[in-house]
């Protein structure tokens, strides 16, 4: 035997007994150690400088620092979702964009019902009724003297709005024993206001005359003749 054959089987001999010291007590094939055994594993080597990346699709790719790991597949990922079309989900055609819906409020679909306009079954305030003034006709009450009397008058509003102003014009006649008026004597009173809406009030005055125009015998007898009020 030469010494090249006798090289030869003494290499297929060393790697058939390491084969065969690797493999393992189950059914599985075998392994062959590579490196020295009990050793750390080999950090591999940190690339330098700018690293291109390619997707698998073929487009091109970002460039960053590589990561030291030569795991590229999480940095593929992320540069194939890059663009206008990852920034935002794509909108159906016909949809207004965000920028068309400022610069005012918009009307729901079905309502009707205008801006500033009164509420559904809301009525405006009903305007008040204007006053009206209504009187009774006078009580009168006697003095010590025949010339004089008492006289009452009761007014009555029965409007909306009070009688803030007003006065009451009296006729006093002069009456003699067969009930003949002789003279009509005219005073002027002012009205009780203000008389607040759908309500009343009593005015009394003393009415008197010139002495000499009630003899003896004679009476006086005042009336309303007219009512002026606002």
């Amino acid at each position: 035997m030469t010494s090249a054959s006798a090289v030869s089987a003494a290499a297929v001999c060393l790697a058939s007994a390491l084969t065969a010291c690797g493999a393992g007590g189950g059914s599985g094939g075998g392994y062959t150690a590579v490196g020295a055994a009990g050793g750390t594993t080999p950090t591999p080597a940190q690339p330098t400088g700018s690293v291109t990346l390619v997707p698998l699709d073929g487009a091109a790719g970002g460039t960053g620092s590589g990561n030291g790991t030569g795991d590229t597949s999480t940095m593929t990922q992320g540069s194939a979702t890059t663009g206008p079309a990852a920034d935002s989900p794509s909108r159906p055609s016909g949809s207004a964009s965000p920028s068309s819906r400022r610069g005012g409020t918009r009307q729901r679909p079905g309502d009707s019902t205008a801006p500033n306009s009164p509420s559904p079954g809301t009525t405006s305030p009903a305007t008040a009724s204007p006053a009206a003034l209504t009187w009774s006709a006078p009580t009168h009450e006697a003095t010590d003297k025949r010339w004089c009397e008492k006289v009452t008058v009761a007014f009555r509003n029965s409007g909306g709005t009070a009688v803030r102003s007003g006065s009451v014009t009296l006729g006093t006649h002069i009456i003699d024993l067969l009930g003949i008026d002789w003279a009509t004597i005219r005073t002027t009173e002012t009205l009780p206001a203000p008389i607040a809406a759908d309500s009343g009030k009593n005015a009394t005055w003393t009415v008197c005359v010139d002495d000499w125009r009630v003899p003896l015998g004679m009476h006086i007898e005042t009336r309303v003749m007219t009512v002026d009020w606002s």
